[in-house]
């Protein structure tokens, strides 16, 4: 058997990308079957090239391959957001598009056990969001207020560190079917964030705003 760490990146198309910013009225629900694929970037187009020859050895070999296409889980800050703060957006993320780098170690463990017999396959890897596809339009015209319904002490415990809510959320990520066909969820997701703000407990992530890319030492 063989794993493949792929990245939700590849399926963030301009539109997706751009968001309410771009005239979207609804989040874009992201599962293994969204698409057309279309990466933005050579990132993206590389990793997509990758897992179709995954695609292909598996086809013409019979070899079952996990593909695991991860959400964020870098330690730095991001470097196209200066607001907000570094902790407050990852923890954000959590609602959406994020995991612990113990979390996305986990989820290769378990797709290695479970991979013989399951062919080929593509899995998103990413907290559980507390949203359903449903709340998709609301996301875009008022997350705070979907976020309240998931997480009614959510806004006095940010307030309380300054922090913000994201005033909208233009994508989920989906990680349905990694539970469904491997038993795996992530055991951090945005309730554990709230705990340990709620507990004074250091936040379940890591957070380095001073780390540096090996591409950047490069």
């Amino acid at each position: 058997r063989f794993v493949f760490t792929s990245t939700t990146s590849l399926m963030i198309r301009d539109d997706v990308r751009a968001g309410k910013a771009g005239g979207a009225k609804a989040a874009f629900w992201l599962d293994e079957d969204w698409g057309p694929l279309a990466p933005r970037n050579i990132y993206g187009v590389t990793k997509l090239a990758a897992e179709e020859l995954c695609r292909l050895y598996a086809l013409e070999h019979g070899l079952d391959i996990m593909v695991l296409r991860t959400g964020r889980f870098f330690p730095e800050d991001d470097d196209t957001h200066a607001f907000p703060s570094g902790p407050n957006l990852k923890a954000n993320e959590f609602l959406n598009r994020r995991l612990t780098v113990e979390d996305s170690a986990d989820a290769h463990i378990a797709a290695l056990e479970k991979a013989p017999g399951l062919g080929f396959q593509r899995l998103i890897l990413s907290a559980p969001p507390p949203f359903a596809r449903g709340d998709a339009e609301a996301l875009i015209a008022d997350a705070p207020e979907v976020i309240a319904r998931c997480y009614p002490q959510a806004a006095a415990l940010y307030a309380a560190r300054g922090w913000v809510l994201p005033a909208h959320i233009d994508r989920v990520y989906d990680p349905g079917k990694a539970e469904r066909l491997l038993g795996f969820r992530c055991q951090t997701d945005f309730g554990s964030i709230l705990k340990a703000l709620e507990d004074g407990a250091p936040l379940p992530f890591t957070h380095d705003a001073g780390y540096v890319s090996p591409k950047e030492i490069a």
